[in-house]
């Protein structure tokens, strides 16, 4: 009787245990959030700060890299008002000598 007790406990401890790790799982923000977050932060942040925002540190590096290109080039006008790059723009800012 006592290791049929302590088998249902250890099962019933087990199941718990695992529920509670999938609803943790379950509740952490996706990458694409984590993503998303870290643009929104880079957009608030103040003009010409190159810090880090705590929201972006865990975005991956070549990820984060993407998102300041995308800035740099959004604040230099060359993303047109459906958010494609504006090809003649850059073209034309390059043959004037203007970044």
């Amino acid at each position: 009787m006592k290791r049929r007790t302590i088998v249902a406990t250890a099962t019933a401890v087990s199941v718990l245990g695992l529920i509670t790790g999938l609803f943790v799982w379950l509740s952490q923000p996706s990458y694409d959030d984590i993503v998303k977050d870290c643009a929104t932060a880079l957009d608030k942040r103040a003009d010409g700060s190159n810090t880090v925002p705590n929201a972006c540190e865990d975005v991956k590096e070549e990820d984060y890299d993407t998102l300041r290109m995308a800035e740099i080039i959004d604040d230099l006008g060359w993303v047109d008002d459906e958010g494609n790059v504006d090809k003649n723009k850059m073209l034309e800012d390059a043959l004037n000598g203007t970044p």
